[in-house]
C-alpha cells in the first residue's frame, strides 16, 4: 500500500509531488516511463520558461532541474523506465519495468500527470506516398536537441502550434531553410511571442488558411504541394503551389494521454480530451486527481506547475481525511469559449477558472452569469485560441446557484 502514486515524472508530476510533500505526505512514489525525470522539458533547450514560477528566464532543462533537485533533496521515491499498464477504479496500478517485471501497487490516492502526445500524420489524410523525411515537430526537436541529428535541410512546417514555431527557428539556426509554415486556420495556434521571435525575426513566412494537399517522393520526400483553403477548409485549386523540400514537420495539435484515465472509469471531457475535474483537480473517481497536459493542453509550463500544486495539495487533504462538501455547481460555455477547467465546482471558495476561446476575437467581454444574474465581466482587447485565459470566481458569487455560464460578447 502506497499513500500517493504519481504517474508521470515531468514538471506536473514533480510539482504535484512536492506540493503533497509540503502538506505532510511522505509515502510518495513517482512512476516515470523515461530513463530520467523532467519529461518533454529535457529537449526544450530554448529559453522562456520559469518567468511566472521562478521569476527568471530559464531553458526547459534548467526549469526541470529546479524541480528534480528538490525531489532528490526531499528523498521522494521514483521509479524510472517504468510503464504503467492499467489503473482500476479502486486505485490498483499495474506497471512493468526491466528489473521487477510486472507488478501492482495499491494506492490510497493517485495523481495523473502523463502529459500529452502529438497528433499523428495519419489523422490528416494527406494524399501522396509515404517517403522518409516526414516527422512530427516534437520528434524533430528530440533528434536535433538530444540526439544531434538534423532531419533535413529544406523544410516545410504544417501547423503553427508552439512546437512548430520553435522548430522553425531551431532548424534555421542549424542551417536549414524553412520555406514556409502553413496553417489551416485563419489564425495561428501558437503564442504571439513565438510568432514574433521564431518567424518574423527570421523572415519565415506564415501562410494562414493554407495546408499541404499532396506529398511527393518515394524513398525520400522531394516536395509538397500547398494550397489556400476556403472558409469550409477545402483547397482552392487555383492557389496550388509546389515547394521542393526534403523535410516536412507536422505541428498539428496535441492530444492528452488519457488511455489510463479511461481504464480507471473516469469521466472524460469531450472538448479537452482530458478528465472532467472539480476545482481541486479531482476527477469523477474520488482520490484520483489529474493535472498538466494530461488534463488540458497548456501554453506555458508555469501554468502546468501551478495546476499540479493544486492537485498535490488536494491529494494531501484527501489522504488526511479532510471532509468534502456536497456542493455541485456545473460550468457551461457558449461555444465562443470552448471549455473551462474546472468543469464543476464542489466547494464554495475563491477559484481561478481557466478557459480557451474558439477563435480570434477583438474588443471582447468575458461574461459569467447564473440565470439572469451577471456575476462578473472582464474586458479583453484580444483573445485567441493560442492563449489561455482565466478569471477568479469569488466565494460570495457561488451562494445559492447551481450553474455558471461562461460567455464571450464581441463588439461588431
Amino acid at each position: 500500500m502506497t499513500d500517493l502514486v504519481i504517474i508521470g515524472g515531468g514538471p506536473a508530476g514533480m510539482s504535484a509531488a512536492l506540493a503533497a510533500y509540503d502538506r505532510g505526505v511522505r509515502d510518495i512514489l513517482i512512476l516515470e516511463r523515461d530513463d530520467s525525470l523532467g519529461g518533454i522539458l529535457k529537449q526544450c533547450i530554448h529559453n522562456g520558461f520559469g518567468l511566472h514560477t521562478f521569476h527568471e528566464e530559464l531553458t526547459g532543462p534548467e526549469y526541470a532541474w529546479k524541480y528534480e533537485k528538490q525531489i532528490h533533496e526531499k528523498q521522494i521515491a521514483y521509479k524510472l523506465n517504468t510503464m504503467v499498464l492499467d489503473i482500476t477504479p479502486d486505485k490498483v496500478i499495474t506497471a512493468t519495468n526491466e528489473t521487477e517485471g510486472i507488478f501492482t501497487i495499491q494506492a490510497k490516492a493517485i495523481i495523473l500527470a502523463m502529459g500529452c502526445r502529438e497528433r499523428p500524420r495519419g489523422a490528416l489524410h494527406i494524399p501522396g506516398t509515404r517517403p522518409s523525411g516526414i516527422y512530427s515537430a516534437g520528434t524533430a526537436q528530440r533528434f536535433v536537441n538530444l540526439e544531434g541529428y538534423m532531419p533535413g535541410k529544406d523544410v516545410v512546417i504544417l501547423g503553427s502550434g508552439d512546437i512548430g514555431l520553435i522548430m522553425a527557428r531551431r532548424m534555421t539556426l542549424e542551417g536549414a531553410k524553412v520555406h514556409a509554415v502553413c496553417e489551416l486556420m485563419p489564425y495561428s495556434g501558437g503564442l504571439a511571442r513565438n510568432i514574433e521571435q521564431c518567424l518574423n525575426d527570421f523572415d519565415i513566412p506564415l501562410k494562414l488558411s493554407h495546408t499541404v494537399v499532396e506529398i511527393h517522393g518515394k524513398k525520400r520526400l522531394e516536395g509538397v504541394t500547398i494550397a489556400e483553403v476556403d472558409p469550409k477548409g477545402e483547397p482552392i485549386e487555383t492557389t496550388k503551389e509546389y515547394i521542393p523540400c526534403d523535410t516536412l514537420l507536422l505541428s498539428v495539435g496535441l492530444i492528452p494521454e488519457n488511455e489510463l484515465t479511461k481504464q480507471a472509469g473516469i469521466q472524460i471531457d469531450p472538448v479537452t480530451g482530458g478528465a472532467r475535474v472539480n476545482q481541486d483537480r479531482q476527477t469523477s473517481v474520488p482520490g484520483i486527481f489529474a493535472c498538466g497536459n494530461v488534463l488540458h493542453v497548456h501554453d506555458l509550463v508555469d501554468f502546468v506547475s501551478k495546476e499540479a500544486e493544486i492537485a498535490g495539495i488536494a491529494a494531501a487533504a484527501y489522504l488526511n481525511g479532510v471532509p468534502e462538501t456536497k456542493t455541485e455547481i456545473s460550468i457551461k460555455t457558449d461555444g465562443k469559449i470552448r471549455y473551462t477547467v474546472p468543469e464543476v465546482i464542489t466547494e464554495k471558495k475563491d477559484i481561478t477558472v481557466y478557459f480557451r476561446v474558439s477563435g480570434v476575437y477583438r474588443n471582447a467581454t468575458v461574461c459569467v452569469t447564473s440565470g439572469k444574474n451577471v456575476l462578473l465581466t472582464k474586458k479583453k482587447q484580444k483573445v485567441s485560441p493560442g492563449e489561455m485565459e482565466s478569471v477568479i470566481i469569488k466565494k460570495e458569487m457561488l451562494e445559492q446557484i447551481d450553474e455558471l455560464m461562461f460567455q464571450l460578447e464581441v463588439q461588431s
